[in-house]
């Protein structure tokens, strides 16, 4: 059995190694483009490395996969591993912007079983156990509970045309975060139509379902983990009852762009 509690720690301390970097309060941190369009800071890597270290003596088993450490298929054998994004919103990390967060997950045959948001800037512990709920800040939350989709609150910089009749609200970089305000009812949907990664989502997804929302691909079906391509086309979380009308709009869209 994990040491929930030792997990919990560990995770805040790598948020308190990142905001001992972070610009927002003061710091310089070098930065750089990693070739794809994203950027990477040297705090990513730092927390990248005190994670494997940590959770590698927290649970020797499991395996690792992460965004900033070179993938290794022998984590396919592994029946638990751990999916990690060191800094989930790197661009509001370097402007010195408080929507970041470091992301962690442990998977099993494909489901998470724990996750971890830690977004230090903003003073929020996101957890959440499959099965037993989600958190934040130790306070039970639930997701929103929206029925209609005219309307639905989604965290964007801006919606196209055919979305108008959705609402923007405030908009993280770290995707999430975003998929978090769905899990404490600050949000009713997110979506992206784009190639994802497991660490961008894992551990957000969890608490999100565990809040009680609704989470799928663009095309409404589950997500899985720990794939060999750890890669998946679009996410929708979103409200229950707003969930299939999301995706009869959006899968029209998804198809034309996977």
């Amino acid at each position: 059995m994990i040491d929930r509690f030792r997990l919990r720690d560990i995770c805040v301390e790598a948020g308190q190694i990142a905001r001992r970097m972070w610009p927002g309060d003061g710091h310089r941190v070098k930065s750089w483009d990693k070739g794809d369009a994203s950027p990477v800071s040297a705090a990513d890597l730092a927390v990248d490395t005190f994670l494997k270290a940590e959770l590698g003596r927290l649970l020797p088993s499991a395996g690792w996969l992460s965004e900033e450490t070179a993938d290794d298929p022998a984590r396919l054998e592994r029946g638990l591993i751990w999916v990690v994004d060191p800094i989930d919103g790197t661009r509001d990390f370097i402007r010195g912007r408080t929507g970041w967060a470091v992301s962690v997950a442990l998977v099993s045959s494909g489901r998470p079983l724990l996750g971890l948001l830690v977004a230090p800037a903003r003073g929020e512990v996101w957890t959440a156990t499959a099965g037993a709920g989600a958190r934040l800040n130790g306070v039970d939350i639930s997701a929103s509970k929206r029925r209609y989709f005219p309307g639905a609150r989604v965290p964007a910089d801006s919606l196209p045309r055919e979305d108008h009749d959705l609402t923007v609200v405030d908009k993280p970089n770290s995707i999430a975060l975003r998929i978090a305000m769905v899990a404490d009812d600050r949000a009713d949907l997110v979506a992206t139509l784009r190639w994802g990664y497991e660490w961008d989502v894992a551990a957000a997804a969890l608490i999100a379902r565990e809040a009680g929302a609704q989470v799928t691909d663009a095309f409404g079906q589950p997500l899985a983990y720990n794939k060999r391509d750890p890669r998946a086309f679009g996410l929708l979380v979103s409200a229950p009852a707003i969930h299939q009308e999301a995706v009869e709009r959006l899968a029209p869209r998804a198809n034309l762009l996977s």
